[in-house]
């Protein structure tokens, strides 16, 4: 590689540290990058994120750079190797670093252009939430009426580790009729700060560090930081048409000894497959034949729909499924609100433990107002918008895209799929943002080979004009890139 130093051209076989100043040779090594950190009430890794983040932006840190390694750089300033961890999950979910097992943290190729595509006022579709529509307007109004709930007053004090009564109860009422799932009870739910926060509780309760977890080849980008915080290997099973393959499964669970599997069965985050029901009792089977336990997050089940959400998992294996409703995706990614359901009071105790450990309780006051909201039909009727708009939105994306993408489970998503092979993705990832459009890194659901390509998020944009405008970006970067298509998904 040929690098620029002190106005001298060099050759040098090893990635440089390129740090904030000018990068030096000492005694045939590069002296190593440190970042400039601010101050701020952000917490310490964000804000070394930020740093990463700025030194990219000012050319200090280019495509292909290899970042120093967690100790060195916990060691240069000062902070805990944890610390580090956090911050390069963080960098890496922003799309700035990508991780290579045994080689270290590497810049992203497309990270400069990301940065300069997102000061130029570019069209999101990198990012998964529902449109929000209507709902500022009726969060107003349960905040204005709030005081006169019953439980009003039970806002200003601690509440229970597993979080207001009165809201576990309207989950269960809600999920049974809005998820159709059975084994719902609300004397099982523990309330959570969130999908990601239910599942950082989940795997610190039932994993120790260095302890492998099971997970489609590609996913939800949030379980790749928790599962680097908390210092466990994350093992990729394949995916056909029809989810999690069986016999991939088995021979994961066989060669790793693992004991967990998480998995999102509804319109799969990154690829939109629903798990067929015929496939989720063969996934059941071998669950039970390799004694794993069953992390089924289901975020997406409400967008689904009632004729596309085959039986949960909890309900076809009870015994073993822990299970994570979140509201994120189908009411609001503001609420941060989430309920967890484990197979038995055991297991429940041993979070409770986790929740009083990290956080003492749940807040409650969002969750009063999914309470109220479920009480009176305002939460129907903002899924209901939604979920009519993404089926509006999801049809634009199949006909703008055509054949060029997978076909998702449901007929309304918030996310689609564009299988491409990695270099493929990559291009056509930085000729979209060039143009304007952002779409999520190629390589942040990632765990393993097999599925490779874009996923394109429906939600975010502000209308469906935009959205379309966007689609057809996405559609001319792909150039000759389609005949690049992964096949591993069709």
């Amino acid at each position: 590689m040929l690098l620029a130093m002190d106005g001298e051209i060099r050759n040098c076989h090893e990635p440089a540290y390129i740090g904030s100043g000018k990068s030096r040779v000492l005694g045939g090594r590069m002296e190593s990058w440190k970042p400039i950190i601010e101050e701020g009430s952000a917490p310490l890794y964000e804000r070394i994120a930020d740093a990463i983040e700025r030194d990219i932006h000012g050319n200090r840190l280019g495509p292909g750079t290899r970042l120093p390694p967690h100790r060195d750089l916990a060691q240069t300033l000062s902070v805990s190797i944890g610390t580090v961890t956090k911050a390069y999950g963080e960098a890496e979910r922003r799309g700035l670093l990508s991780s290579q097992v045994g080689r270290g943290s590497f810049i992203s190729p497309a990270a400069t252009e990301r940065l300069i595509s997102a000061n130029a006022e570019s069209i999101d579709l990198a990012h998964n939430f529902p449109p929000v529509g209507s709902t500022p307007r009726h969060l107003a109004d349960a905040m204005a009426r709030l005081w006169r709930h019953q439980d009003f007053a039970a806002t200003s004090r601690y509440t229970a580790a597993e979080g207001l009564d009165s809201a576990r109860k309207a989950a269960t009422r809600w999920f049974h009729r809005r998820l159709e799932l059975d084994a719902a009870s609300s004397s099982k739910l523990v309330q959570t700060n969130g999908g990601q926060h239910a599942l950082s509780l989940l795997l610190g309760t039932m994993c120790r560090s260095g302890d492998t977890v099971l997970c489609e080849a590609a996913t939800f980008h949030g379980l790749k930081l928790i599962a680097k915080t908390e210092n466990l290997k994350l093992e990729g099973v394949a995916l056909d048409t029809e989810g999690l393959v069986p016999e991939s499964l088995e021979k994961a669970a066989a060669s790793t000894g693992s004991k967990v599997l998480y998995t999102i069965p509804t319109l799969q985050n990154p690829t939109a497959i629903t798990m067929s029901a015929g496939r989720r009792l063969e996934i059941v089977e071998v669950a039970r034949r390799h004694n794993l336990l069953i992390i089924e997050d289901d975020a997406y089940r409400a967008i689904a729909g009632p004729a596309h959400m085959p039986p949960a998992l909890a309900d076809l294996a009870p015994e073993r499924t822990f299970y994570i409703a979140s509201l994120s995706k189908c009411i609001s990614p503001g609420l941060r609100l989430a309920f967890v359901m484990p197979p038995d009071v055991s297991w429940r105790e041993r979070i409770l433990t986790r929740v009083v450990a990290t956080g003492y309780a749940p807040p409650s006051q969002n969750a009063l107002v999914f309470a109220q909201w479920v009480e009176d039909g305002v939460a129907d009727a903002i899924i209901d918008s939604i979920l009519a708009e993404m089926r509006l939105r999801t049809a634009i994306a199949l006909e703008v895209m055509g054949e060029t993408v997978s076909r998702p489970g449901a007929p309304q998503t918030l996310h689609i799929w564009l299988p491409l092979d990695s270099l493929a993705a990559e291009r056509a990832s930085g000729r979209a943002l060039r143009a304007g459009v952002q779409v999520t890194p190629p390589d942040a659901p990632l765990v393993s080979e097999g599925v490779t390509g874009l996923r394109l998020c429906l939600g975010s944009v502000a209308d469906r004009a935009v959205l379309g405008h966007a689609l057809r970006i996405v559609s001319q970067s792909l150039g000759e890139e389609v005949f690049g298509r992964s096949s591993a998904i069709v």
